[in-house]
């Protein structure tokens, strides 16, 4: 089951709905108390109901068309996540950029790399969301910008996987190069993290390594850059950063988790005003940011 979060066309308000295709049906309109995930996973949890099952079971009806809403500028994070966590140097790509990057030559990106303990970093909260479809923004005193395309797990209090998303860690190279000690400057500003397009339910089912990201960046119509990795090179695994995250740390149930990238830009290659970031996981959908300076 995948469900979004929308603006309804017919009231303006906040809905829950399940996507199917193109195909959104409304779930809050059968039960007005389900404008988010999250009070949908905690009734599921009570009466014993799987999402596959609950998805039949409300995607009847009328609906709505997914393409109308995205081109509407109508869907919105697909969690209210009252924080948002990362993860860093999770695949190998990403410790060659940041030695690359670094102007800190002690190896430090290699140490975290084989630690036991994962590199992680508060990246936002639900109020510095970004909405798919909606703009993240160049930081002003940075001339290396470069978007992190990274499947985010959405979790429960207790550490239980809820579902998946996709994210964008919208960072700046220069500045954490500059000094590993400058990493908040680097990931945390205005309009810097992007969740979205929807929320792919955990069933029990799913089998996330056998995933491809995809990051596609669009400039004056054409692509600029384009790169895809599989999450079969992701380097730890999703109870491992959990567990951490957990250690010593309350969260929320709805908390995201983002898992790191594993898609790097060449050294010469920075964002402008303009470019088109599309991102996709294909069992998820595809993340679309416009750039704004």
């Amino acid at each position: 089951m995948k469900t979004i979060r929308f603006l309804h066309p017919d009231d303006d308000r906040v809905h829950l709905g399940i996507l199917e295709g193109d195909a959104v049906y409304s779930v809050t309109k059968r039960v007005p108390a389900w404008t988010d995930p999250i009070a949908m996973w905690h009734a599921l949890r009570a009466l014993d109901l799987s999402p596959a099952e609950a998805g039949k079971r409300l995607a009847t009806g009328d609906c709505l068309s997914f393409a109308d809403l995205e081109r509407q500028g109508r869907l919105l994070p697909p969690v209210a996540a009252p924080e948002v966590w990362a993860s860093g140097v999770t695949y190998e790509r990403s410790l060659d950029a940041r030695n690359a990057e670094t102007q800190v030559k002690d190896s430090v990106y290699d140490r975290v790399y084989t630690a036991e303990r994962p590199e992680l970093f508060f990246k936002a909260t639900r109020d510095r969301l970004v909405a798919p479809g909606k703009p993240l923004r160049l930081r002003s005193d940075s001339q290396w910008m470069v978007p992190e395309p990274e499947l985010t797990l959405v979790i429960a209090a207790d550490g239980s996987i809820i579902g998946w998303t996709i994210g964008d860690d919208f960072s700046s190279r220069d500045i954490e190069g500059e000094n590993p000690l400058y990493l908040p400057q680097a990931k945390l500003f205005a309009q810097s993290c992007s969740l979205g397009p929807a929320l792919l339910w955990n069933d029990g089912e799913e089998h996330p390594e056998n995933w491809d990201i995809q990051l596609t960046i669009r400039r004056d119509g054409e692509i600029a850059y384009n790169g895809t990795v599989s999450l079969s090179q992701f380097r730890r695994s999703f109870t491992e950063l959990i567990s951490y995250l957990l250690r010593d740390n309350v969260i929320q149930d709805g908390t995201a988790l983002m898992t790191g990238t594993g898609i790097v830009p060449p050294d010469e290659f920075s964002l402008t005003a303009g470019d088109l970031i599309e991102i996709a996981i294909g069992d998820i959908g595809v993340l679309r940011n416009p750039v704004e300076g």
